[in-house]
Formats: C-alpha cells, structure tokens, sequence
C-alpha cells in the first residue's frame, strides 16, 4: 500500500482548514502552546505506525476537538500525549519542557488528566473512594478537590455512597471525569466522552465540558459525535490515516465543503446507526 505523502509546501487550491494543516503552518501557529505534538509517529505493535507524521496544539484556555473516521488515529494520538504508547519519532512537549513517551503518573504531576473511552471507574468502589483513587498522590488536598469536583458534579456528592458498579453510564462518565480531574489538571484529555450515552446524557457531556473549561481547564476532545464536538470546540482537528487533514476553528470546520462532503456525513450516518 501506498502512503499517502503529508504535504510538505502550501500547494495551490488548498482551503484555510488544509493550509493550516501543513507542517510548516503548525510550526507557525504553535509557537508558544501549552501542549504540542510534532511529527508524531506511534503505534501499538512493532512496524506498524498509527500515527505517521501527525501534528497538534493546544492553547491555554481552549477546547481542541479531534475528528475523523474509524482508524484515523484519534485515540491513538490522546495514548501518545498520555505516555500510554511509546513515540516513535517526533515529541511532545508540555510548557515547553518533553514529555514523549514520559509514564502516566509523572504526566499526572505535570498537569495532565486522561479519562479513556471504556473501563474508566472502579465498579466495586463507591464514587467517593472512585474519586479518592484520583488523588492518591496528594491525599491532604481530597476535601478541597472534592468540593470543587462536587460543583461541577453535584451528583457526585448526593450519591458519593452509591458503588460505581450501579451507576448508569452517564453518570459512571461523571465519576471518571470527577476523579481525573481531583488532581487539579491544566489539560483534559477525554476519549469519546459521549459514546454510548443516550442523547439526554450526552448533551449532558458536552455542558459539563464547556463548564470544566470555563472553570480553567484546557481540554482535548476525540469525539465521533463530531458535529456536537465541533460546535463547542475552540479549534477543531480532523485526522485522516494517521495524519492532519484539515485543521480550523469548529465552526469553519462545520461550514468547510471538503471536511463535510468527505467527513461530517460519513459521521453523521455512523451515529445514526449507532442509535437503538
């Protein structure tokens, strides 16, 4: 099979979204993020690369959706960020300092909190000890980190008796957002926070992350809801065979032709078909 080259100089006819895309326009545009990955190459076996060649930023402040199709690269590229997977080739770097392939809990140190797709809480603890688990590095801060948890999630604190196992999946991604971010993280990485969830929770998903953001939080969304994810999203990314294809903020992403011929209407039909 052959590789898709990524494209290396501004070619004529190219869009603003696929502009920004090149890696030279990331260069530009990324001086001075909070978090960026460049020239990402990873993988879970060995000789076979997810990511080829990938870019991204994220600025203080912003909500950074990541889109795309299946096997584009979107949760692979959170695992990079996360140390979860080793980097290849390329870096990341958190506040100007490398963090590649650095493990989850010096990651969690430095300011970063992950909340996977799948088997995010601990089912046979209840959601107080689900939310102690969070903070085990710093145990004297729990009170303090669970009040301001518990205003974002009140019901959290109503049920903080309730074992997680009996929970149901909206309200397990509560507990799992609640307990990473017990550690104070500067960044948010969130692994399709609405998938599985009945419409009603997951617009819930998508308000508590405009309030978590709100409340000082930087986060990185991959999201198959990519229509949702784009109208809350500061700037948005769509990945395409392990690489950028198109990059712009979520509204021009949402009005961009290419990006909704090409994508949003795939998505949109792989959500219609997801739902019972």
């Amino acid at each position: 099979m052959t590789e898709n080259p990524s494209p290396t100089t501004p070619q004529a006819g190219m869009t603003a979204a696929e502009l920004a895309a090149t890696p030279q326009e990331h260069a530009r545009l990324a001086e001075g993020a909070l978090l960026r990955a460049d020239d990402l190459v990873a993988g879970y076996f060995p000789g076979v690369d997810i990511l080829r060649g990938c870019n991204f930023f994220l600025r203080e402040g912003e909500i950074v959706g990541i889109i795309g199709p299946n096997g584009a690269g979107k949760s692979t590229l959170l695992k990079a960020l996360f140390g979860l997977i080793p980097v290849r080739q390329g870096d990341v770097v958190l506040r100007g300092e490398s963090i590649a392939s650095a493990p989850a809990h010096v990651l969690v140190r430095k300011g970063l909190g992950y909340v996977p797709q799948t088997r995010n809480v601990f089912p046979s603890l209840t959601i107080e000890e689900n939310l102690e688990m969070g903070i085990y590095l710093r145990p004297k801060q729990f009170t303090e980190r669970f009040a301001f948890v518990a205003e974002l999630f009140p019901l959290l604190a109503e049920r903080r008796k309730i074992k997680a196992g009996a929970l149901s999946g909206g309200e397990r991604q509560m507990v799992a957002m609640g307990r990473a971010l017990m550690m104070d993280p500067s960044v948010l990485l969130l692994d399709e926070p609405s998938a599985g969830l009945s419409p009603m929770f997951q617009d819930e998903v998508f308000i508590r992350c405009k309030k978590i953001n709100a409340a000082g939080v930087s986060i990185i969304m991959v999201e198959q809801n990519a229509r949702r994810c784009l109208q809350i999203c500061d700037r948005g990314y769509v990945l395409d065979q392990g690489r950028n294809a198109y990059t712009d903020t979520g509204t021009n992403l949402m009005h961009d032709p290419k990006v909704i011929e090409l994508y949003l209407g795939t998505l949109a039909g792989s959500q219609e078909k997801k739902r019972p």
